[in-house]
C-alpha cells in the first residue's frame, strides 16, 4: 500500500481485488451532512445531556446510509464497513437494534454498538408519537362512555335526594323520577334505583342512583342493613356470572355500587348504634363515605366538635371509610388522602333552589337570618365533597370497587364452589354461581 502525501488521497491495491483510486473520496470536512427529518411542531430538541449525538436517517435504522468515517483511516475495498454498507443487506430486516452490531460481526470486528438495551431506559433520538397514546385512550373512552353507581343510605328527612341533585346539578334522584311525598314509609328497607345518562363537555356518563327508603325509620331496626348488604352482593354476583360465561358480552354491564354515601344525623352528640353497626358490617363490601347532613343546623364550633367526635368513634369501632390508608399507592396519594381523611366526615348542605346574592345566582337555603350558600366553603363543606367525589376520586372509587371489594367477593365465591366448573358436553359451562 502506498500513501500519498495528502492523507485523504490514498491508493490501495490488494491481490484479487479491483484497483481503486481513492482520490475520488471526499474528505469528511467537505462531505455534505445527512438530511435530518423534519420534526413535528411542539416537539422539543434532544436533551443536551443525552449521551447519544443526533444522527441522520439510517444510522442504526437499517436503511444503509453510510456513517461518516474518521479522517485518515484507510478502508479496505471489498470488506464490510462497520455499521455502514452492510445495513443495505441486513439492516432492513433487523431494525435499529441490530444493524450496527450485525455489520461489525461480518467485517471480522468485535464488540457491540450499544444499540441494544439491557433493561435500562433509552433516550429517543427523534419524535415517535408515544405521547398520542393518551389521546387514543381519550377517544376510545369517549365513545364507550362511563358508568358510576352511587348509593345513599340514611333515615328519612336528611336530604339524601336533594344532595344528589345538587351534586350533579340535575334532577337525578328517585324522587325526581316519580316518587311522591304522599307515598308511605315502607315497613322494611326497600331498594329503589334509577338510572340517567348525563352529559357534560361531550362526556357521557350513565349514573345510577340507589336509594334505601325505610332505613332507620322503624321502631325495631335490627338487621335493617341486611337488604342493603344483599343488594350489593347481588350486583357482584351478576357481574361474576357474566365473567365466567364462555361467550360473554364485549362490555359487561356494571351495576356494582361504587360509592355509598352514609348520612349522619346532625345531633351534635355522637353516632347512633345503628350508624356504627351499618358501617362496620358494610365497610369491607363497599366504599363508604360518611357525611353529616343538614350542617346548617349547627354552629361552626358545634360542627367541628361533632366532626372530631365522629372520627374518634369510627376509629375506636375499627370502621374504615374511603379512602383507606392501605390503598395509598405512593407518597403523593398519601399526602392528598391524609388531608381528605382529616376533613371527613364532610358537613354538607344540599339545595336545588337558586337565590340572588350580591348580584349572582347561587344555590342555597333561605333562612330567617340569611341565605346559606351551598357552594360557599365558608358556609358548608359541600364543595369539598363534590371535588373529592367527582373531580379527583371518581375513577379511583371504581378501581377500588373492582380490584378490592369485587375481587374479595369473587375469590370467596369461587372457593366455595371449588373453582370454575368444567365445560359440559353441550358446550355450555356449568356453574353453581
Amino acid at each position: 500500500m502506498e500513501e500519498a502525501e495528502d492523507p485523504y488521497y490514498v491508493t490501495m491495491y490488494y491481490p484479487g481485488s479491483v484497483y481503486v483510486d481513492m482520490s475520488d473520496v471526499v474528505p469528511p470536512e467537505v462531505r455534505p451532512k445527512p438530511a435530518v427529518p423534519a420534526k413535528p411542531p411542539n416537539v422539543g430538541a434532544p436533551s443536551p445531556s443525552s449521551p447519544f449525538p443526533p444522527q441522520g436517517p439510517g444510522i442504526g435504522g437499517g436503511v444503509g446510509v453510510p456513517a461518516p468515517l474518521p479522517s485518515g483511516i484507510p478502508v479496505p475495498i471489498g470488506s464490510h464497513a462497520s455499521g455502514a454498507s452492510h445495513g443495505i443487506g441486513h439492516g432492513v430486516g433487523h431494525g435499529a437494534g441490530n444493524s450496527g452490531g450485525h455489520a461489525a460481526a461480518h467485517s471480522g470486528g468485535h464488540g457491540h454498538t450499544g444499540s441494544h438495551s439491557s433493561g435500562g431506559g433509552s433516550t429517543l433520538l427523534g419524535y415517535i408519537g408515544i405521547d398520542t397514546i393518551i389521546e387514543q385512550m381519550r377517544k376510545k373512552t369517549m365513545k364507550t362512555g362511563f358508568d358510576f353507581n352511587i348509593m345513599v343510605v340514611g333515615h328519612s328527612g336528611l336530604g339524601k335526594s336533594t344532595l344528589v341533585n345538587t351534586l350533579f346539578k340535575s334532577q337525578v334522584s328517585r324522587r325526581s323520577a316519580g316518587w311522591s311525598r304522599d307515598d308511605k314509609i315502607p315497613k322494611t328497607v326497600e331498594i329503589k334505583s334509577v338510572s340517567h345518562v348525563i352529559e357534560e363537555g361531550g362526556v357521557k356518563m350513565k349514573l345510577t342512583l340507589v336509594d334505601t327508603p325505610g332505613f332507620g325509620d322503624q321502631i325495631n331496626n335490627d338487621n335493617c342493613w341486611e337488604p342493603i348488604f344483599k343488594y350489593i352482593n347481588e350486583q357482584y354476583e351478576k357481574f361474576l356470572k357474566e365473567e365466567v360465561n364462555i361467550t360473554r358480552k364485549k362490555r359487561i354491564p356494571d351495576f356494582r355500587v361504587h360509592c355509598c354515601l352514609y348520612f349522619i344525623s346532625p345531633t351534635g352528640h355522637s353516632l347512633r348504634q345503628l350508624d356504627i353497626e351499618f358501617m362496620k358490617r358494610l365497610s369491607h363490601s363497599v366504599n363508604i363515605i360518611p357525611v353529616i347532613a343538614k350542617a346548617d343546623t349547627m354552629t361552626i364550633e358545634e360542627r367541628q366538635d361533632f366532626k372530631q367526635r365522629v372520627r374518634k368513634e369510627l376509629e375506636m369501632s375499627g370502621i374504615e371509610f374511603y379512602p383507606q390508608k392501605e390503598f395509598d399507592e405512593d407518597m403523593e396519594d398519601k399526602s392528598d388522602n391524609d388531608k381528605i381523611r382529616e376533613a371527613m366526615p364532610f358537613a354538607v348542605v344540599g339545595s336545588d333552589k337558586e337565590y340572588q346574592v350580591n348580584g349572582k345566582r347561587v344555590l342555597g337555603r333561605k333562612t330567617a337570618w340569611g341565605i346559606v350558600e351551598v357552594e360557599n366553603p365558608n358556609h358548608c363543606e359541600f364543595a369539598q365533597l363534590r371535588d373529592f367525589l367527582i373531580r379527583s376520586h371518581l375513577q379511583d372509587l371504581k378501581e377500588v370497587t373492582h380490584n378490592i371489594h369485587y375481587e374479595t367477593y369473587r375469590a370467596k365465591r369461587l372457593n366455595e364452589n371449588g373453582g370454575l366448573h368444567p365445560i359440559s358436553s353441550n358446550g355450555t359451562q356449568e356453574s353453581n354461581l
